[in-house]
């Protein structure tokens, strides 16, 4: 039986830059930042809150990774149109953490708007996906 997801991947148009965006500017945690002997950098973060789940910050899409010329080049156009959606970032103030992060510089497609799971904005950060940054309704 399968309990829960300890890994995740995202892939990004920039390694460096989605570093400096989880952890510099949202406050995710390095759990993994190793260079392998064929120069690739394996690089997993963590949500401050959720340290059992590493999210992996891949580097554009390269020839070793099992996929065909022809899929590596849908991910690679998906990417440089910001067209990935990665997930939801929960946040207990969606108003609050719009000013703060906003203030750093954040892009964001969409202000805080009220949706019927609660309230939402739409982050992007330049690296390929978008996230939705919400604020659970609250019961």
């Amino acid at each position: 039986m399968i309990t829960k997801l300890s890994h995740t991947s995202l892939f990004v148009t920039d390694q460096q830059k989605a570093y400096e965006f989880y952890v510099n500017t949202i406050g995710f945690k390095v759990n993994t930042d190793v260079t392998m002997e064929n120069g690739f950098r394996w690089l997993t973060l963590t949500p401050p809150d959720q340290p059992d789940l590493e999210i992996a910050i891949l580097a554009p899409l390269h020839g070793g990774m099992h996929y065909t010329e022809e899929v590596t080049n849908a991910f690679k156009t998906l990417l440089e149109n910001n067209a990935l959606g990665a997930g939801v970032l929960y946040t207990p103030n969606c108003h609050a953490t719009y000013e703060e992060l906003k203030a750093k510089g954040v892009q964001f497609k969409s202000a805080p708007k009220e949706q019927f799971y609660g309230i939402e904005a739409i982050i992007t950060y330049g690296c390929g996906n978008w996230f939705s940054m919400t604020e659970p309704k609250t019961m």
